[in-house]
């Protein structure tokens, strides 16, 4: 018998060999997420979409007490109670029923109300409308769902096309979009949410909108929730966090409501996946929503005094051209030099500043990135420094 050369011999099964879902298959060879890391030393990140300031000692403090009361076990897998009442007392009032807290489900984080809602209710084939650059989080989970992604651009100045928009819609089965946007920084004003009620009445389309900005609305804008536009009422889900109003990311607190046949299959996903939300962690919220006004006011004017900043910095300069952010933390800067935005962050990284790809947020992302105003204002500065010189020597 001749012998078989070693390196001729298959693998033996095992874990090595298992190839990955043909979903996540997909994911990866669509998804231009980048997987984030700290800063090395030296570099100014301008890529994280996460607030700077402290966690309020409130909630800390709530958080401490609930653990020594025991509240250590599980808790109801739509979230307690408490909570959900809480929320549900916060919400724009209907004039149908109140909203109670059976409407509510209280999920790990934004980012898993937006999982459960996506794969509760999309099917293998179902076309779901992204206006974009949007958070790219939106198309991931569609394709994982197993729906197709129709990416409509905006206009030129990041408002919704809606001529493209009324072009899109029909026989969609979800919209999905950011108010105030992310990455644009845009506040779409209550005329254009009535306007794609319009367009969407007589349909089934889902509308999901992702409010985890909400109060983070600069002087001149008006908040509006699509939960107060009469023709979206009925067909939103709504998705809201904790962690941008409240500095509270690495709690992993968010929420979603709407109608409830949805709430209901979207917590069924949630319970499934992700189990109850950490007990202590709910109290913790709780004492959120009891913070004074002023407390959110002044982070909020932080940002305000940031974004100020960075808009005055890019303004004239040559080959950059930044639509002034109304809401959020991020401005969506558009460049000239033709070079693609993955290229122009790993070069920026270089330089010693970390930023994002426009590419990641959609096809007409290209050309584009995302800076991000919420860190120290000295680190803002040092960072669109370095942006500003890297143009310049780039040359239009």
């Amino acid at each position: 018998m001749t012998a078989v050369p070693p390196s001729s011999v298959p693998p033996a099964p095992g874990p090595s060999s298992v190839a990955p879902a043909f979903r996540i298959a997909e994911v990866r060879r669509l998804s231009r997420r980048p997987a984030l890391a700290p800063a090395p030393p030296g570099t100014v990140s301008l890529a994280m979409g996460e607030p700077d300031c402290p966690t309020p000692p409130p909630v800390i403090a709530a958080a401490v007490t609930a653990l020594r009361r025991g509240h250590t076990h599980y808790a109801d897998q739509r979230g307690i109670r408490e909570l959900r009442a809480a929320l549900a007392a916060r919400l724009p009032a209907r004039p149908d029923r109140a909203w109670t807290a059976d409407d509510i489900a209280v999920t790990h984080g934004a980012t898993a109300a937006l999982a459960a809602v996506v794969l509760a209710t999309i099917d293998p084939g179902d076309r779901v409308v992204i206006p974009e650059p949007a958070y790219s989080l939106y198309a991931d989970l569609v394709v994982l769902a197993g729906g197709t992604v129709d990416h409509v651009p905006l206009a030129p100045d990041l408002h919704w096309d809606l001529d493209a928009l009324a072009a899109a819609l029909p026989g969609a089965a979800m919209v999905v979009f950011s108010n105030p946007a992310n990455p644009t920084g845009i506040v779409h004003r209550r005329q254009e949410l009535a306007a794609l009620g319009e367009l969407l009445d007589g349909s089934d389309t889902l509308v999901v909108s992702d409010e985890a900005y909400h109060r983070l609305i600069y002087p001149g804008h008006e908040p509006a929730s699509a939960l107060e536009i009469d023709s979206l009422r009925d067909r939103t889900v709504y998705v809201q966090t904790f962690s941008k109003t409240y500095a509270m990311t690495g709690w992993r607190v968010g929420f979603l409501t709407g109608p409830r046949a949805v709430v209901d299959a979207a917590a069924h996903v949630h319970r499934s996946l992700n189990g109850s939300l950490n007990t202590a962690v709910q109290h913790a919220a709780l004492a959120a929503l009891e913070l004074p006004e002023d407390v959110v006011a002044a982070m909020v004017d932080g940002y305000r005094r940031r974004r100020d900043l960075a808009v005055a910095r890019l303004s004239g300069v040559p080959g950059l051209h930044l639509v002034p952010p109304e809401g959020a933390f991020y401005g969506f800067l558009r460049y000239d030099t033709g070079v693609p935005s993955e290229d122009v962050a790993r070069e920026l990284a270089g330089q010693g500043v970390l930023v994002r790809a426009g590419a990641e947020y959609g096809p007409s992302g290209e050309g584009h990135i995302r800076i991000s105003f919420a860190t120290a204002e000295d680190d803002l500065w040092t960072g669109l420094e370095r942006i500003v010189r890297y143009f310049g020597a780039a040359g239009p």
